[in-house]
């Protein structure tokens, strides 16, 4: 696969899956090196040596038929660090953090592992919909490779070592992405999501910590890796994301008895939109994308030919210069962008009445 080819093509996590609101969901492990600085004080000699280390490992390593490619911070363009971001492939932050930085992608996109990020490995995987156990054993199968071969910061009376004390213990966050649409227009999300803080549940935006919730899209992720096992944290989220789409789904249906016509009527205006609009903004985009893909989901418009994951991803800055190989600003990417979702629309099926 060519260097082109691994970010130009969807992720594995953007497929669209048959059941609606969970999205996707992440695991993601924090892991550091015995005996060597954490990234955020290392010196450019050893990061570099730290990093020479682990992609020697990586290099060998193939995940049930799939190799790692290994992209090295400091010789990607702008637009390429943007791709991986919007794909979720890095953290937001990591581009900025210095020399010896780099991530290691598999062909689908399922695993992405940084080095020298906050730890020197960010172990990820991310997986369409609700699945949370596969994206467990997976991440497993990972971490056992990389214990096998490296040093690991492990203490008996803690757990893994991180650089930051509230990953210490399993060093596991958990992330589920749900579209919660119906109850943002009941006005019941700050209610439900509210409830979730006692719990030890984190709610942030579509690209995490301090981001905003686009497309009333909302991650929930586990907040205490200390005295809790890896089995008893996704148990609890399930659990909780289980009584998430419960109450999404009686929201629904609360739209389709007290308001029929006026949930028709916005959700196929923003059909209308995506089908003839010349110029979008991302936020005008994320909204209608979310009001379409609420429409589909109620039976109410005609399924797109592209998912509502992979739509959004794509009709991003970065990934939207990335597809026609050249920068845009200004109303250039603002039509861009609509000129790619008319196209999208152009060819969906022929409208309900």
């Amino acid at each position: 696969m060519s260097y082109r080819e691994l970010l130009s093509k969807d992720s594995y996590w953007m497929r669209d899956e048959e059941i609606p609101i969970v999205l996707s969901t992440r695991i993601r492990l924090a892991r550091n090196l015995t005996d060597s600085t954490f990234p955020q004080d290392v010196n450019e000699e050893e990061a570099l040596r730290i990093e020479e280390k682990i992609t020697a490992i990586l290099a060998d390593y193939i995940l049930e038929g799939e190799r790692l490619h290994y992209l090295a911070l400091n010789k990607l363009t702008d637009i390429e660090k943007r791709v991986l971001i919007e794909k979720h492939l890095i953290s937001p932050g990591f581009p900025e953090l210095g020399v010896a930085r780099g991530v290691a992608v598999s062909e689908s996109h399922k695993v992405s592992i940084m080095v020298n990020e906050e730890d020197h490995l960010r172990i990820q995987v991310l997986l369409p919909g609700n699945n949370l156990w596969e994206a467990l054993r997976l991440a497993g199968m990972i971490d056992d490779y990389l214990e096998e071969r490296l040093d690991i910061a492990y203490k008996d009376k803690f757990g893994y070592l991180t650089s930051c004390p509230t990953n210490v213990g399993t060093g596991l966050r958990v992330s589920v992405m749900v579209h919660l649409p119906a109850l943002v227009r009941t006005n019941q999300v700050q209610k439900v999501l509210g409830a979730l803080a006692p719990l030890g549940l984190a709610v942030r935006g579509l690209y995490g910590e301090g981001s905003r919730a686009f497309g009333n899209i909302f991650q929930v992720s586990n907040q205490i890796t200390l005295g809790k096992s890896e089995e008893d944290t996704l148990t609890h989220l399930e659990a909780v994301i289980r009584q998430l789409v419960e109450h999404e789904l009686q929201a629904r249906e609360v739209l389709k008895i007290e308001a029929p016509l006026i949930t028709q009527d916005k959700l196929w205006r923003a059909r209308g939109v995506l089908e003839n609009a010349r110029l979008l903004t991302s936020d005008e985009t994320f909204t209608l994308l979310s009001e379409d893909r609420l429409g589909i989901d109620m039976g109410i418009l005609p399924k797109a030919n592209a998912g509502f994951v992979s739509l959004l991803v794509n009709s991003l800055q970065g990934c939207l210069q990335y597809k026609i190989s050249r920068p845009l600003d200004g109303h250039f990417v603002n039509f861009e962008r609509a000129n790619f979702l008319r196209q999208v629309y152009a060819s969906a099926s022929t409208h309900q009445t």
